[in-house]
């Protein structure tokens, strides 16, 4: 068959590769180049201990303070909450523990299969040198900070993540620019980083091209099912009809799935972050400072800081004082850092109230597929949404219970 896929992030990009893999021919169709959008500025980690939803209970205690603190590691525009109303009720239901638990279990099961779905396109691309087995640390300045977070630790464990406690005195042999002030570490030794995700993106966007695949880039401006479940697919270059889809365009998928006939309660999460072309020091592994949820990485470039992130209108303007923000805490857990000339950058991280992505056909629309919804995740579901997204075109059974992921599961309570 032919499938286009809308959307030449990672996730578009890696769903493009799998089907190609299966013999399909595929075009990519974006209004930009591979990985220009979130996949340009995350922090490069397949976070694979990821497992724990944004909506807990520990959360929802904070939603009074993310309203009222404009410097916090997340906040709410007060202009944007009437519009944001119907996801935060929805985000408060998946806060109960049951659901906390239910959902940390599906995302366990798919980030198990994210390093294997990895290393497959990785490895045809020729791309090794960009990914790094370094593993991820979380640090902490305090005994509070390092308490609060031990239920979050203690679910990743219930699920399978292997975590272990560092030692201060180890900690500074294996990270000796981290201040010595830092009281406590734990490592998650299983996750893997890369180099640069854009340059990981566009190298396997390189295979797919070299491979006989072609990317289009075009702005998409309509999106039609006619009553025989044929698609047209309209752009800037014009009308035309495509014989299978992949919906995989991140924060903006939610305009096109209800053109397939789907309702989804996505919104964007706009994360911010900077980078430091000379920083001055150097990191061995991607450090997150548990304190605030900030994340530090050396990159080809420079250092990576992010962690920052609001919830807002996709059109609204970017505060960048938001990414300015993250240079005081970071300069305390480095302090020999050179923090001159910061290039702040913010993307829309496409986010459900559950913390779950879409991944299914479209029950409305069979002959087209989803694939969004990741969160800050996309860099480390990208893979793993590819090889799932070509097992149910092939009808293949896939080694996960999707149900969690399809797309009808916002119908009841639709607010």
């Amino acid at each position: 068959m032919h499938f286009t896929v809308l959307g030449a992030g990672t996730v578009g990009v890696c769903c493009a590769l799998y089907l190609q893999r299966d013999g399909h021919h595929v075009t990519l169709v974006d209004r930009g180049e591979p990985a220009s959008g979130c996949s340009y500025g995350n922090g490069g980690i397949i976070q694979i201990g990821a497992c724990v939803p944004i909506a807990t209970q520990g959360v929802l205690r904070q939603v009074p303070k993310m309203l009222l603190d404009p410097e916090g590691p997340l906040i709410i525009r007060w202009q944007y909450l009437p519009r944001l109303a119907p996801y935060l009720m929805r985000f408060i239901a998946a806060a109960r523990p049951s659901r906390v638990e239910a959902i940390a279990k599906t995302l366990a099961s798919v980030l198990g299969q994210a390093i294997p779905a990895y290393r497959t396109l990785i490895a045809a691309a020729g791309a090794q040198d960009l990914i790094r087995e370094t593993g991820e640390m979380y640090i902490y300045h305090s005994d509070a900070a390092f308490a609060a977070a031990r239920p979050a630790h203690d679910l990743r464990r219930r699920n399978g993540v292997r975590i272990l406690d560092v030692p201060v005195e180890e900690l500074r042999q294996l990270e000796p620019a981290l201040a010595p002030t830092i009281k406590h570490a734990v490592w998650f030794p299983d996750c893997i980083r890369t180099t640069n995700p854009a340059l990981l993106t566009r190298a396997l966007a390189e295979k797919f091209v070299r491979d006989g695949g072609q990317i289009r880039q075009e702005t998409v401006t309509d999106l039609a099912v006619a009553p025989d479940g044929t698609l047209s697919l309209a752009t800037d270059r014009g009308t035309r009809a495509i014989d299978r889809l992949v919906v995989a365009t991140g924060a903006y998928s939610k305009r096109w799935t209800e053109k397939l006939g789907s309702f989804v309660p996505l919104d964007t999460e706009r994360g911010y972050h900077l980078m430091l072309p000379n920083p001055g020091v150097e990191l061995n592994r991607p450090v997150i400072v548990g304190d605030h949820r900030v994340g530090i990485s050396s990159m080809v470039g420079g250092l990576r800081i992010a962690g920052t992130a609001e919830l807002a209108r996709l059109d609204a303007p970017p505060n960048y004082r938001r990414a300015h923000r993250l240079l005081a805490i970071v300069k305390r857990a480095l302090p020999d850092l050179n923090i001159a000339d910061p290039q702040p950058w913010m993307g829309h991280r496409p986010s459900t109230p559950d913390s779950l992505p879409v991944i299914c056909q479209a029950p409305r629309a069979p002959k087209a597929f989803l694939a969004f919804g990741h969160g800050h995740l996309g860099l480390t579901m990208g893979a793993v949404t590819g090889r799932l997204i070509a097992d149910l075109a092939a009808g293949r059974d896939a080694p996960i219970d999707l149900k969690p992921l399809h797309v009808d599961r916002f119908r009841a309570n639709r607010f």
